[in-house]
């Protein structure tokens, strides 16, 4: 298995961040108009992204719109 789940959907990623995961890193090698969004993998977090699809997930309006924030800070500034 994978050391990393990627994604480059700013809502999961912003998510994970608010649930507490472990954002390894911003990456726009693929193509430098997009951000795919690196996580640490652990046991959990397979089934927090399957129970974001699912609609499945409670988690805090302020702490998801602080990490959405946190996270547009890193993407228009981390060049």
């Amino acid at each position: 298995m994978s050391q990393e789940f990627t994604t480059f959907d700013l809502n999961l990623a912003s998510t994970l961040v608010s649930l507490g995961f472990e954002l390894l890193e911003l990456d726009r090698t693929a193509d430098p108009r997009k951000v795919r969004f690196v996580f640490r993998q652990d046991s959990e977090l397979g089934k927090s992204v399957e129970n974001y699809w699912a609609n499945n997930l409670t988690v805090s309006p302020q702490e998801l719109f602080n990490a959405q924030k946190l996270l547009k800070n890193r993407i228009y500034s981390d060049f």
